[in-house]
């Protein structure tokens, strides 16, 4: 039998190390002598062992009671190997795709760093109140993520082909962000349509807006946002829903195109605040 110091001696593992284990029931002793003192066998030693091993390869503390307290012989051992290399794969992919996220923000930000401030930018909008034409529309109202248009834009067109009459926009009845999102997707029509399974025909009303045009990335339509609620608040509006976003020019079917030359309109309507 080995005292602790001794066995820390041959473990390379510390008093303090070996203590925490007994206490956690990682590595309980063999057996304890009459004053409490612990005392280690050769059994202990190759748990011992497998600990710093493990220590090694980058498991836990918790992963390494889990897996000394269900392994039953050093042929489980590869299992939980194999299970823990999957675990890192896993990381690794997600790591890699936060080092995409962060390389994507960082070559924005270099990009902004070529442009006027935020706060210029913002003056860079023209701002029109415009009398909005009522339109008759074939759409598709969900919820979801803003990204989920393209889920529904193709099943649209299949429906409306040569019937479209305009440019496609989206209705948002929420006022303020949401992350499951009421959106209706419109595309403009003329006539009638049929096979229409899923797709309503409707009329958007006519209407008076605050509008303002967008060229670029939608990742940025919310300085456009910006525009027109500064523009209301400055002269008493109160902003209504839905808002509209027509997609004067964006990504085509197939191919997305350059995103810099994506032009929205953004358009809003509004009421006179009470006073």
């Amino acid at each position: 039998m080995y005292k602790i110091g001794e066995f820390s001696k041959i473990t390379s593992l510390t008093v303090k190390a070996l203590r925490y284990y007994d206490e956690v029931g990682m590595l309980i002793p063999s057996a304890r002598s009459d004053n409490d003192y612990r005392l280690y066998d050769r059994s202990d030693y190759e748990k011992a062992q497998l600990i710093v091993l493990l220590k090694e390869l980058g498991f836990s503390i918790s992963e390494m009671k889990d897996m000394l307290t269900t392994c039953e012989s050093r042929q489980d051992i590869s299992f939980y190997l194999a299970e823990k290399k999957s675990f890192i794969k896993n990381r690794i992919q997600k790591e890699k795709m936060l080092i995409k996220e962060i390389e994507k923000h960082l070559l924005q930000k270099e990009k902004e760093d070529n442009v006027l401030n935020l706060a210029h930018r913002t003056k860079m909008y023209e701002i029109e109140i415009k009398e909005i034409p009522s339109m008759t529309v074939a759409s598709i109202r969900f919820k979801g993520k803003y990204s989920d248009v393209g889920k529904h834009i193709g099943k649209i067109y299949q429906v409306v082909k040569e019937k479209a009459n305009g440019a496609p926009l989206n209705l948002y009845y929420d006022k303020e962000y949401q992350e499951n999102a009421d959106i209706e997707l419109c595309v403009p029509i003329k006539g009638t349509i049929s096979g229409r399974e899923g797709i309503n025909v409707k009329v958007l009303p006519a209407m008076k807006a605050i509008t303002t045009m967008h060229t670029g990335d939608y990742q940025k339509l919310n300085e456009a946002y910006m525009a027109v609620l500064d523009y209301a608040k400055e002269n008493g509006l109160e902003l209504l829903t839905p808002s509209r976003e027509v997609y004067q020019k964006g990504p085509g079917m197939v191919f997305k195109g350059n995103p810099d030359k994506y032009v929205t309109e953004v358009i809003v309507p509004y009421q006179m605040r009470e006073k």
